[in-house]
């Protein structure tokens, strides 16, 4: 049974038990919260009440009992009667929810007699002093905003993120390989002015169209499409594998280190830093814009002991494989031979 304590607004016109429940508030939550889940059970017995009435007035519209006094008088009897019954027999039980889910989240809620513990009662009995400012609030300023200037570049790189861990650790034929990594390709010919297609007919000769990917121990990738070898200016990780040499023209078996990197356009990105950084290959660079010039030039500077490595990067460039699809067309069949 409800506390004797809370009789406020049992009648819909009195106000001033609405003063009275405002002011218990501040004492006794939880029969407060009692009385507004009642009277808000009571607001929703009304709205019910008056959209009963409203489909019933169209069989009174030629009643001349019907009047706006009528309706009015009809109206002040609703909401009594509403608020009556949401206080008789525990009324719809709505408002015993409404107790229950709400006593859950007001602070001060005592579980045993619903009484205020230790939580503030009102405004007034908060601290209104100011914080003290942390003196390492400019820095922080500076980093929210440094974070906010470089949200749309990691927005923009977020496409080619997802790109890269979609991207197959090796390719099973030509077509598959210029179709995944000539888009990496014309990335970062963009940037960098190089022709994306004599990097992927580089790339192609130098891993057999994605075949015969560089791997480290355990057939962890290496990601490396241009066989830069890891000297000792390559701070990154690397792998140990066995490669050919051309040595006075014979080719010879040895051991090597090469740079390893996290995905394709790593590796693509590096081959170009790799020719930008080494004067030799200044000459090569010069002729960016002629694929055939750049892939002799970049045998002539040494890129590569075989001697044939710039005419089989143009072979490889001039191909069916790579012209096919660098023209839009990624229907080429599957089981085109690889280019030497």
């Amino acid at each position: 049974m409800q506390d004797s304590s809370v009789q406020q607004a049992r009648i819909y016109t009195d106000f001033s038990g609405l003063n009275e429940l405002k002011t218990q508030a501040r004492t006794d939550k939880k029969a407060a919260l009692a009385e507004v889940a009642r009277q808000f059970e009571s607001l929703f017995l009304g709205e019910m009440l008056k959209s009963m009435r409203k489909a019933g007035d169209v069989f009174s519209e030629d009643n001349y009992l019907n009047s706006n006094e009528s309706q009015h008088y009809r109206d002040m009897f609703d909401n009594q009667l509403s608020l009556t019954m949401s206080g008789q027999g525990g009324g719809t039980g709505l408002a015993e929810a409404l107790v229950r889910q709400l006593s859950r989240q007001i602070p001060g809620m005592s579980e045993a007699n619903g009484k205020l513990s230790s939580h503030k009662a009102t405004l007034a009995d908060y601290d209104r002093s100011l914080p003290v400012l942390s003196e390492k609030l400019p820095e922080q300023v500076k980093e929210v905003e440094r974070m906010a200037a470089a949200e749309p570049e990691m927005a923009a790189s977020a496409p080619a993120k997802v790109e890269a861990a979609l991207l197959p650790r090796n390719f099973t034929s030509p077509a598959e390989f210029v179709r995944e990594l000539l888009p990496v390709a014309r990335r970062v010919a963009a940037e960098s002015g190089l022709d994306p297609r004599v990097m992927i007919a580089q790339a192609a000769l130098e891993t057999g169209w994605g075949k015969h990917m560089i791997e480290g121990e355990g057939d962890s990738p290496s990601y490396n499409l241009f066989g830069i070898k890891a000297d000792q200016r390559w701070q990154g990780d690397s792998v140990d594998i066995a490669t050919t040499e051309y040595r006075e023209g014979l080719p010879m078996s040895e051991r090597a280190s090469f740079r390893a990197y996290p995905d394709y356009e790593s590796s693509f990105r590096d081959y170009v830093s790799f020719l930008e950084s080494n004067p030799r290959y200044r000459d090569v660079l010069a002729s960016a814009d002629q694929p055939e010039v750049f892939a002799q030039k970049l045998q002539d500077a040494g890129y590569a002991t075989d001697p044939q490595y710039g005419a089989k990067i143009r072979r490889i460039m001039n191909g069916d494989s790579l012209m096919t699809v660098s023209m839009g067309n990624a229907g080429s069949p599957d089981n085109t031979e690889a280019e030497e």
